[in-house]
């Protein structure tokens, strides 16, 4: 029987409003959620202007309401969470260990904004009759989800909050996936971190469990700056608009790292002017780490590259989400990894816009929408 629910919809061109959508039974490799929370993210206003129809939101948490009759790992009234990096597991890159790129089931791997055709059947969720596509396959604002069984990863902790659980979907394995699955960093060495918004913060929180022993974090935003040092960081460069690449903050970076630069650097903006600023930031045979995902095109002056420096651009932390998330979820419990204090708002549906907004005026770590 299908459920009739509400959800925040997107025409695709910078507007949204919430509707009421028809979810139907799960296929036989399909699960139906009942989302609790569902984290906010750059990327869900991103998707406002990505020129379809979309159910808004990629991170999320919930309970198994209906499960297909050929799922028999998960089961109604499962705690799960959401996971975006579907994964065919026999494709070349499943095989290579390379789940997030999945050359079957990824949504993003074809590069085609949150939804790839073919890859999923939409016909089980409409809008007035109509099909209407989930960002990234999921679509977390919404009171119900149906997604393939691969989208869901068992979360067995008793005391983790649904609010905690949804933002690790992305932001939380993107940041610490960078540091730990990608760049490798070791115990010891020296980590810059530009940009401190939900992301950046979990880069912070990934070095400090690697054992960094310097934690620099670069931002213009005071406030953010000051959440650095709650989730990690050792240092704190407040920087200028004006400072063209961040070489005037590169320049202090040096001055911290024994005249060197640091090891590492993870570029966390999402700001295309400062796509090629972390490899100022980091030493001759230096990692540096573009996190956030820029895909404009970019001047870069390969002076910077000046010696051996390495420059990465990861997906997703590399995330292996059956592996990664229970990770995640043992590091919350020992009190490793800050997930709670993350949470600076929580926000109903109805108040989505105002979500946007103090997200995209620097007022959060992370804004999250909690359902009843």
């Amino acid at each position: 029987m299908s459920i009739i629910c509400k959800a925040a919809i997107t025409d695709g061109n910078g507007n949204f409003r919430i509707e009421n959508i028809e979810v139907q039974d799960p296929q036989d490799d399909e699960v139906l959620v009942k989302i609790k929370a569902a984290g906010l993210c750059h990327t869900d206003h991103d998707s406002l202007s990505w020129g379809k129809q979309l159910i808004i939101g990629h991170e999320g948490a919930g309970t198994i309401v209906k499960v297909g009759k050929s799922v028999k790992e998960l089961q109604p009234g499962d705690n799960v969470i959401l996971n975006w990096a579907m994964h065919c597991g026999h494709c070349f890159q499943c095989m290579e260990g390379n789940e997030h790129l999945c050359e079957v089931a990824s949504p993003v791997a074809a590069g085609n904004n949150g939804y790839t055709p073919g890859h999923a059947d939409p016909s089980g969720t409409t809008i007035n009759g109509a099909p209407v596509l989930r960002s990234f396959n999921i679509g977390t604002i919404a009171e119900y989800t149906l997604v393939k069984a691969s989208a869901v990863v068992k979360n067995y902790s008793e005391k983790m909050s649904f609010e905690a659980a949804s933002i690790i979907s992305c932001g939380v394995m993107t940041g610490y996936g960078s540091v730990v699955n990608a760049a490798k960093v070791k115990e010891g060495s020296s980590v810059v971190v530009l940009g401190t918004g939900g992301v950046g913060l979990n880069v912070i929180q990934g070095a400090k469990i690697a054992g960094a022993a310097q934690i620099i974090a670069v931002d213009v935003n005071v406030i953010r700056l000051a959440m650095a040092n709650r989730f990690g960081a050792t240092h704190v460069i407040l920087a200028s608009k004006n400072d063209t690449g961040l070489l005037n903050a590169a320049a202090k970076v040096k001055k911290l790292t024994n005249g060197r630069g640091a090891d590492y650097a993870f570029e966390c903006t999402a700001k295309p002017e400062l796509g090629a600023a972390p490899l100022a930031m980091v030493r001759n045979a230096g990692t540096a780490v573009q996190v956030s995902g820029i895909e404009q095109d970019i001047t870069i002056d390969m002076r910077l590259f000046e010696w051996d420096k390495l420059y990465i651009n990861p997906l997703y932390g590399k995330c292996r989400p059956q592996i990664d998330f229970p990770k995640i979820v043992s590091l919350y419990e020992k009190g490793k990894l800050l997930l709670e204090e993350m949470i600076t708002r929580t926000y109903n549906l109805n108040d989505l816009e105002k979500a946007f907004c103090d997200m995209l005026s620097g007022k959060n770590a992370k804004g999250v929408i909690v359902f009843d």
